[in-house]
C-alpha cells in the first residue's frame, strides 16, 4: 500500500502521503488539513462497543492509530502540512516520502464510507463464549445459550461450585473476545 515517491514523478502533482499524527489526534489533524489549507484528507474511523465500568459505551477510533492520508502536491505543501496542528511528519522511506496509491484510498473509502466512519458492533450468538465482567459472577466464563435482546439480557452456562448452572445476567455485563476469521 505505502512505497516511495517515484523519482520520475514530478513533486507538483497531488498523490496521497501517509501522515502521522500526534496521538488522539487524527481528526484534529484532518479538520486543520482540510479546513486552513483546503487539502484533500482521508481519516478512516471505526465506532465500536467497549465494556467499561458502567456498561457498554460507544467509541470512535482511528482505525490506523496516529496515522491518516492526505493529498497534495509535495513541492508546493509540504512545509504547511508538515507544520499544520496534529500532524507530527510525513511518513518517508529515508529520503523517500511515501506515496499511497489513489486505488488503496478508493478501496478504503468503499469499505469504510464517505463519512470516514464504519460502525462495528458487539453481536453475541448462541455457543459463543463469554466472559462476565460486572456483578457478583465477575471474571467466570461461560456459554450463550440464549439471548433476550428485547429485555437486554442472556443466558450463561456456567461452572459454578463444582456444578453446571445456568444463569440470566445483562448483556452490558459480559464480554466476548473478537471473533479471528478462518485463514
Amino acid at each position: 500500500m505505502l512505497s516511495p515517491t517515484d523519482e520520475k514523478m514530478p513533486e507538483d502533482v497531488p498523490r496521497w502521503y501517509c501522515l502521522r499524527t500526534q496521538p488522539k489526534h487524527e481528526h484534529i489533524a484532518a479538520a486543520q488539513l482540510r479546513r486552513a489549507l483546503g487539502i484533500e484528507v482521508f481519516c478512516p474511523r471505526v465506532r465500536i462497543q467497549k465494556n467499561t465500568r458502567t456498561g457498554l459505551k460507544w467509541f470512535v477510533e482511528a482505525l490506523f492509530p496516529n496515522y491518516l492520508f492526505a493529498r497534495f502536491p509535495l513541492r508546493e505543501n509540504h512545509a504547511r502540512v508538515r507544520y499544520s496542528p496534529g500532524v507530527s511528519g510525513i511518513v518517508q522511506f529515508g529520503e523517500r516520502f511515501a506515496t499511497v496509491a489513489d486505488e488503496a484510498i478508493t478501496e478504503l473509502t468503499g469499505f469504510i464510507g464517505a463519512d470516514e466512519v464504519r460502525t462495528v458492533e458487539l453481536q453475541l450468538a448462541e455457543g459463543d463464549v463469554v466472559e462476565i465482567v460486572s456483578g457478583p459472577l465477575q471474571g467466570q466464563q461461560g456459554l450463550v445459550t440464549q439471548l433476550h435482546s428485547a429485555r437486554e439480557r442472556v443466558r450463561i452456562l456456567l461452572e459454578f461450585l463444582g456444578q453446571t448452572r445456568e444463569v440470566e445476567v445483562s448483556l452490558i455485563s459480559v464480554f466476548r473476545q473478537a471473533r479471528v476469521p478462518a485463514t
